[in-house]
Formats: C-alpha cells, structure tokens, sequence
C-alpha cells in the first residue's frame, strides 16, 4: 500500500522505519522491536494494533475510549497477513496510556450491570488501588488467558529486574499456551526470550539483530562490568 502514502516527507512516513519498510514478519512466538528513542517503535507498534482492531490507548477490541486521539493514520497504509490460526484472546498493553485504561476499567465498574465487574478479569482488585508495577503485572498474570496476540509497548515501565525476570516466565507460559507476542521494549531482560526475533530500528531502518548484539544489551553489560570507570568518563565529559 505503499503507492497510496500521500508523501514521505511527513509525519509518520518520514521516520526512516516507515519510509524503507515493505514487509515485517512477526515470529510466532515472540518477536521484539528495539532502537533508540525517536526511531519510531511505537508509532510502528501503535500502527499494528489498531489496524488489527485495537484501541490506539490499549486494551481489548472491547475498549472504545479516548482521551486524547493522538496517534497517527499510518494504520490505514499498512496491510496484515493473517495466518490460519486465528487468536481467541488479545491485548495491546501501551504503558504511556496504561492509567487511561485502568480508568476507563473503574467508571464502566461503576455503571449498573448484569456481569461481573471487569476488574475481575485483572485479578479482582482496581488496577488504581495497586502500585504501579503491580497493575501492570496483573493484567499480565490474570487478563492474559493464552491463545493470544499480545502486543506490548515498553512494559518493562513500572517492572523491577525481579519482575522483569517473572515477565520473561509468563510470556514463555503464555507462548506454550498458543500465544503470540510482538514487543517493544529496551529492557535486555525482557529482549532475552530464546525462541524469538529481534527487529533493531535504526536511521537507516530496520536491521535483525540478536540480543547479544543490541545496544541495550551491550551497553549494560559493559557498564555493569566496568561501572566506576564508565561514571568516571560520563562525570568526566560533562565537567567539560
């Protein structure tokens, strides 16, 4: 559908990503898109969401609501190939709007229904009542049920490294439950799932990567290795 961009010299289809992209295939099992700030993952992630059907703030295909429509049309230019095998459940998990969900969950539990509240489903307690980390790793634990396609914006966020490490844990349940991941993350813990691929974005484009040779991986690893020398050279640059 490329023919059809009006100009790829605005926004979106500047970004280096859109404007050399032609087609992106997602692992089954996980796949993991990585870069630096402003190269344009979660505008890439945003676009896959709501052209499958999600809500551009995240949730289920149930959630219609909107704070502020900000995200871009770049999901009326791309085209999914879907496979045989249709998920039954779904979730695109947006971290920057995740308290504009856990909202929305609280005013619809308050109107008249005949159904269980849908706090429910995210582990029986308002995701507000919980710390930050915890609301997230709820909806990971108790709304995701398998036999879906979870798409996740950065949610490493609000998790600690113990957490992260637990995350790692329900998408490999989550996996061998039929489930199919596509992530956006710079955390070198989450990007660690063995059986995936890792998309690197870059002013250039787009680049397959391992997680040994990211950035994020390499650049942790040497300063965890090599720490009071690398704050030494950091202090040392900004004093000049």
């Amino acid at each position: 559908m490329r023919n059809l961009v009006p100009t790829f010299q605005a926004y979106p289809f500047d970004l280096a990503v859109i404007r050399n992209l032609h087609t992106l295939d997602f692992h089954p099992k996980v796949t993991y898109i990585v870069g630096e700030n402003g190269m344009g993952k979660s505008t890439l992630m945003e676009s896959i969401a709501v052209s499958w059907g999600f809500n551009p703030e995240g949730g289920t295909m149930n959630f219609s609501f909107s704070t502020q429509a900000t995200h871009s049309n770049l999901f009326e230019y791309i085209q999914l190939v879907k496979g045989p095998r249709r998920p039954r459940d779904g979730f695109f998990f947006r971290a920057e709007s995740y308290y504009n969900l856990a909202t929305t969950i609280d005013e619809l539990d308050r109107e008249p229904s005949p159904g269980r509240p849908i706090k429910d489903s995210y582990g029986g307690k308002s995701l507000h009542e919980q710390s930050h980390g915890e609301s997230f790793f709820s909806t990971f634990v108790h709304r995701f049920g398998g036999n879906g396609l979870y798409i996740l914006d950065e949610p490493e966020a609000a998790l600690s490294p113990l957490r992260q490490m637990a995350m790692l844990t329900r998408i490999h349940e989550l996996v061998q439950q039929n489930s199919q991941f596509i992530i956006a993350t710079h955390s070198p813990i989450l990007m660690a799932y063995p059986d995936a691929q890792i998309y690197n974005l870059t002013p250039d484009g787009i680049e397959i990567q391992t997680l040994e040779e990211t950035d994020h991986y390499l650049i942790m690893k040497e300063f965890l290795n090599n720490k009071d020398k690398m704050i030494q050279q950091l202090f040392e640059d900004n004093d000049n």
